[in-house]
């Protein structure tokens, strides 16, 4: 079952993620979007979406720094386990916390707003689940971990050197198999939200407008409304001078 789990699963998750992006982006191009509600309620949106964003943006910098940076460089330059453990958890406090209050306001406006609620997709629901799932978990293997309830485990000794084991496809899985439950479960729910994503609203996040950095501005020119009143009103369009 370790084998299963943690050997194969992960990258049975990135090749439905790789070859659904692809499937969708030729096959679905204009169902490629956020389905944004804004035009039926903005004012929980404005509130809810950034804090979510965010956090979610700071959680993800969290997760990649305790995953890819191995112990032996903190400890090169001099930071302690006991120092990073305090900057860890300080610093994902506050961005898990502002991500959990905006999905919260957002799940509370999605089904008490009656046309948000009404707008909402079955993937949504699904979605939701994991995502909120993903959350909870990795706030209660944070705290159960901080607080002692896991032992002397250490994430760094274990999820960390699973996860970097799999970029030389050599996967540990041994190493995730003797994670506490807490971790396990975080971790499948998360490959679970990766799985999910060319098939929801979640494929908005590779959708960056990089473009409109490039684009050429748009050029807006005043006209003398005198000269507007005392011309004849034509249909189509006029050539505008310079």
């Amino acid at each position: 079952m370790d084998l299963i789990l943690w050997g194969a699963f992960p990258y049975v998750v990135v090749v439905l993620l790789v070859s659904g992006l692809i499937w969708r982006a030729r096959y679905d191009k204009f169902g490629w979007t956020t389905h944004s509600t804004q035009v039926h309620e903005s004012r929980l949106l404005r509130i809810g979406s950034p804090l979510f964003h965010f956090g979610m943006a700071f959680v993800v910098v969290g997760h990649v720094v305790g995953l890819l940076i191995p112990k032996t460089w903190t400890d090169a330059v001099g930071l302690s386990d006991h120092t990073y453990h305090l900057l860890a958890v300080s610093t994902g406090s506050v961005a898990g916390v502002a991500a959990a209050v905006g999905i919260g306001i957002l799940v509370y406006r999605r089904f008490k707003v009656p046309a948000v609620r009404q707008a909402t997709l079955k993937s949504d629901h699904l979605m939701y689940t994991f995502l909120l799932g993903a959350m909870a978990l990795g706030i209660v293997a944070t705290l159960l971990n901080s607080t002692g309830a896991t032992g002397d485990y250490n994430y760094r000794e274990g999820v960390s050197l699973w996860f970097r084991s799999l970029f030389t496809f050599q996967p540990d899985y041994a190493l995730m198999g003797q994670a506490p439950v807490a971790f396990q479960l975080h971790v499948l729910f998360g490959l679970g939200l990766f799985l999910l994503i060319p098939f929801s609203r979640l494929v908005h996040m590779f959708s960056a407008p990089l473009k409109y950095l490039f684009r050429p501005y748009v050029v807006y020119r005043s006209r003398d409304p005198q000269q507007l009143a005392h011309r004849p009103s034509r249909r189509g369009w006029e050539k505008v001078g310079s």
